[in-house]
């Protein structure tokens, strides 16, 4: 079958997709063993995971760039899925990285806003999940702060308080949410989960895609597995397999 035949038979595949939008935590999740990553490769052939990180943004920048992301379509343009995971940047100290810094109440606004957007934009609570900044390890960060020729510009007293104040919006707004702050310290050495004292190592990436993952499989579980299994498909005319419309298949044969 030529190639200008098969473009007048079959439908368009609808390919779902997820979202995770934050700031350079979700940015950097799709470096190797990332969480992102390891999102995208759970979810292949049944979902795309887009990638919306801003490194270095908080949630005043964040509300305003939301709607250029996701607009009102048709129910079939709408996420499966979306991750918002700001607070890093937020909770800087004010005194010594004003530009970031973000007081409490307004990143509660700004958390809040953004969920009641997406709702408005037919992205239901059910399919939101809030995740709270992990811990600070101080002494790593402020490292990095001097070799860039700055004070400590954060606390993880502060990061707490944003932590804490992510949570009672997810409650309010009815979402699920990931309290990274409080998971992550349950170990006495949180500092193994962190790069530079702020951003996630290896093994921190880990840690959040093992909690996040049964959050997600909950909401995605009846995804299909998209397009036919191989073996499935018919050899002496395999249009006859994939031109249909994409029924679910049997994903965990090879």
């Amino acid at each position: 079958m030529a190639l200008s035949e098969v473009l007048g038979c079959g439908s368009c595949v609808f390919w779902p997709r997820m979202l995770l939008f934050g700031d350079s935590i979700t940015q950097f999740s799709f470096q190797q063993g990332g969480w992102g990553a390891s999102l995208a490769d759970k979810l292949v052939r049944k979902c795309d995971v887009l990638n919306r990180g801003f490194s270095g943004y908080n949630t005043r920048w964040a509300k305003i760039i939301l709607p250029r992301l996701i607009k009102k379509g048709n129910s079939l343009d709408s996420p499966v899925a979306v991750t918002i995971f700001f607070g890093a940047n937020d909770s800087a100290l004010k005194e010594e990285n004003p530009k970031q810094h973000i007081p409490l109440e307004e990143y509660a606004a700004n958390l809040k806003s953004m969920v009641q957007y997406l709702q408005s934009v037919d992205v239901p609570e059910n399919r939101i999940i809030l995740i709270t900044p992990p811990p600070l390890c101080e002494a790593a960060w402020e490292k990095e702060c001097i070799a860039q020729g700055c004070k400590l510009n954060r606390r993880n007293v502060v990061v707490g308080e944003y932590a804490r104040a992510c949570v009672q919006v997810a409650r309010d707004c009815q979402t699920d949410v990931l309290d990274l702050w409080t998971l992550m310290q349950d170990n006495e050495n949180y500092s193994s989960y962190l790069s530079d004292g702020l951003h996630l190592s290896p093994k921190g990436n880990g840690f959040l895609f093992s909690h996040l993952w049964p959050l997600l499989e909950k909401k995605l579980s009846y995804l299909p597995f998209l397009l036919p299994y191989w073996r499935d498909v018919t050899e002496a005319k395999p249009e006859l397999s994939l031109l249909g419309d994409g029924a679910p298949v049997d994903s965990h044969r090879e």
